[in-house]
């Protein structure tokens, strides 16, 4: 008994400044299928899912999940219906200091100490003494 496709991407198209990045691609996904997409560097692989779980707006094609087109619906609804993206890097802000990121992920922190506490938490905690200026360090590369 062949299982019906329960996201499926059609002629999915990407053009950036001219330069066509995905030209037409298309997927099936059935249920309790694990699908990669392989392929040289360049050849649209991360575009194409971006454009699945709603990062970036196809210029042509549609997505569909369970034959409802979500071609243009917002990344937080694909996310209530159970197409999301989850980074496996860290996610943090650069640019930024340790405290600013610290603040953003815990707004309940109010107080310095609260967020020198919360800063201890993290990992086995002796590396905010590592830091050059401690939470006043700038997070870079």
């Amino acid at each position: 008994m062949e299982t019906r496709s329960i996201l499926e991407a059609h002629d999915l198209v990407k053009v950036y400044k001219k330069r066509r990045v995905v030209h037409g691609a298309s997927y099936a996904v059935r249920q309790g299928e694990c699908v990669g997409l392989l392929g040289p560097n360049g050849a649209g692989k991360t575009t194409s899912f971006y454009m699945i779980v709603g990062m970036v707006r196809p210029d042509g094609g549609r997505v569909l999940l369970d034959g409802q087109d979500i071609t243009h619906a917002p990344m937080y609804k694909r996310a209530r219906m159970g197409i999301a993206y989850l980074p496996q890097e860290a996610s943090i802000f650069r640019g930024l200091t340790v405290e600013d990121n610290i603040r953003y992920a815990c707004p309940n922190c109010t107080g310095r100490e609260e967020i020198l506490a919360m800063a201890r938490k993290i990992g086995d905690g002796e590396w905010l003494e590592t830091l050059p200026n401690g939470l006043e360090t700038e997070v870079g590369e």
